[in-house]
């Protein structure tokens, strides 16, 4: 597995979390347990993905642009899932604020598997790929407590 293929496992169920969230109504108990299950896998990826993938693409002038773009996305993530926190579950803002959370998230794994995967795929060796696939996969494990 190389470290693509292990970022887009996890994109793919930060889709699917965001779209189960998005069907939860008021003040649910299904709701509060799919945001804390959505928060934990965002910031743990985003966490992950900077200190294991990122971090060696800021080290080549072609993809410098491209990793400090994504970093600033996880950064405006985190923003709008302080303001969720923040919102009352039962509150129309709150399906609102999801809303804009589930924009800038797909925004962003769009972005990453479109653009930034094909440029790091020029810069990182087949070894590097393999390796960092290791090492985020192993950060993740820590980080959902598994």
């Amino acid at each position: 597995m190389n470290v693509f293929e292990a970022l887009r496992e996890d994109h793919d169920i930060q889709r699917k979390l965001l779209e189960l969230l998005a069907e939860t109504t008021g003040d649910e108990e299904s709701r509060r347990q799919g945001f804390k299950a959505l928060k934990t896998e965002l910031t743990g990826h985003a966490a992950a993905e900077e200190q294991c993938f990122y971090a060696h693409l800021m080290q080549h002038e072609q993809t410098q642009d491209k990793a400090r773009h994504s970093v600033a996305e996880h950064h405006d993530i985190d923003e709008c899932l302080e303001k969720l926190e923040e919102t009352d579950y039962s509150s129309p803002e709150w399906l609102k604020s999801l809303k804009e959370l589930q924009h800038l998230v797909t925004h962003h794994l769009d972005e990453e598997e479109q653009e930034v995967f094909q440029m790091a795929g020029k810069v990182l060796t087949d070894k590097q790929k393999s390796d960092l696939a290791g090492q985020y996969r192993q950060e993740m494990r820590k980080r959902r407590n598994e």
